[in-house]
């Protein structure tokens, strides 16, 4: 049976099981007492397995993603309009998905005494975030904080930030340094990361246990109230996605790319279902570069560089999943972001698009990486899980389409050959 299959069988037997416990035993001490010493350390371990390869993943996702984009002296202009034309665009991506997630508010709604229970139940969480609230760094502390002076010593904090600034600084350097022995050191970068991917696989193939457990725990202690808050989720973040389908990157090829926007989709639309069905931007990837060669008719020196590097590098998609996710589960768990750590949030998903593998269930980890970051309790990581699937096909969908438009504007900058 296919993990995603699993993974919704998990969900759906959690939640009954946790929300017949609810119903029929309310404050019954032995429910407690199954949740507290059964199902929640079950759903811990899973969640810190996760958190174990979070800092590994990051930088040599990372550096590789930045070391991907070659020689700027050779790529000229491609390489430096690729790169803008990235970082612009998903900045735009995940400032429409918080835009969405404040005006809207998925994540409110929740009765005060169901929010006491909530944070009850993950006290630990909730005392660490009263207690790191009043060091959180400000103005140009945080600014200076994200370069480290001891890079060892900000992974050893897990200090995220100053450890993907880092991350970005190795990456540059090999750009630049055409060595032997750098080759040497992205190839162990790189078997770093297959590594890292490989455990993150073995962990996300026992997702289905921790989705259950997760999920009886929440509903366990909450009712029925938890999976109406996920569904107003949901249906915010499909209509960002959306959005940014068919408003954003429909301007994007009418202005920059010259292209009619209904022949672009109807030529795409074969890369498009195959993202939706393999939920890979790396799995796409064949496919994607037969439909800029044989459909939109893109000189392929262009379309193969855009394309390969979108496949890590451009994940405008998984971007802004990241950010609201964080900011729903901010809301779910009654912590106010304030406006430095939303723009920071804003940043590393930036950031973490461009280093998040094109594979099913990658951005998992960078969520739980973030929501540690702005102190916000990761066991509600467990909602998400269970509906991942289906917003995984949604936001891998976008990431390829992202990457389609991004070959169209880059070739009609360069080339006459780019239909218009």
């Amino acid at each position: 049976m296919p993990l995603h299959k699993r993974m919704a069988i998990g969900l759906l037997t959690g939640a009954i099981l946790g929300l017949l416990s609810f119903l029929f035993f309310g404050d019954a001490e032995w429910l407690r007492s199954f949740v507290r010493y059964g199902t929640q350390p079950m759903g811990q371990i899973f969640l810190r397995l996760l958190f174990m390869l979070v800092l590994p993943l990051i930088f040599s996702a990372l550096a590789l993603g930045v070391a991907g984009i070659g020689d700027p002296r050779r790529l000229g202009r491609v390489g430096l309009k690729t790169l803008a034309y990235t970082v612009a665009v998903s900045s735009i991506a995940v400032l429409i998905g918080v835009f969405l997630v404040n005006v809207l508010r998925p994540g409110e709604g929740m009765s005060p005494e169901i929010r006491a229970r909530l944070l009850e139940g993950a006290s630990e969480r909730a005392s660490a975030v009263t207690s790191r609230a009043a060091s959180q760094k400000s103005g140009m502390n945080l600014l200076l904080s994200v370069i480290p002076d001891n890079p060892v010593k900000a992974a050893t904090d897990m200090d995220m930030l100053a450890v993907m600034f880092f991350a970005l600084m190795i990456g540059i350097g090999l750009t630049l340094s055409r060595t032997n022995a750098s080759r040497r050191f992205e190839e162990t970068l790189q078997g770093l990361y297959d590594v890292t991917m490989r455990l993150i696989g073995l962990v996300i193939s026992f997702a289905p246990i921790g989705v259950a457990a997760l999920m009886f725990t929440l509903t366990a202690q909450l009712g029925y109230e938890v999976l109406l808050q996920l569904a107003r989720y949901v249906g915010v973040v499909v209509l960002a996605m959306a959005i940014h389908q068919f408003g954003v990157y429909s301007l994007s090829v009418r202005f920059l790319g010259k292209m009619s926007p209904r022949k672009f989709f109807k030529a795409i639309e074969e890369a498009m279902l195959t993202a939706f069905s393999t939920a890979s931007s790396n799995a796409t990837l064949p496919t994607a570069l037969r439909v800029a060669q044989d459909n939109l008719k893109l000189p392929s020196s262009v379309s193969r560089f855009v394309l390969t590097i979108g496949s890590t590098a451009n994940q405008n998609g998984t971007a802004l999943f990241e950010g609201m996710t964080v900011l729903f589960l901010a809301q779910f768990y009654g912590i106010p972001l304030s406006l430095p750590q939303q723009v920071l949030v804003v940043l590393i998903c930036i950031l973490g698009g461009i280093g998040t593998a094109g594979i099913p269930a990658a951005s998992l980890p960078v969520v739980a990486m973030i929501l540690g970051m702005v102190h916000v309790p990761v066991e509600g990581l467990g909602l998400i899980l269970g509906v991942d699937r289906f917003l995984d096909m949604c936001r891998t969908t976008l990431n390829v389409t992202g990457d389609l438009a991004a070959a169209v504007a880059v070739s009609q900058g360069e080339y006459d050959t780019a239909p218009a």
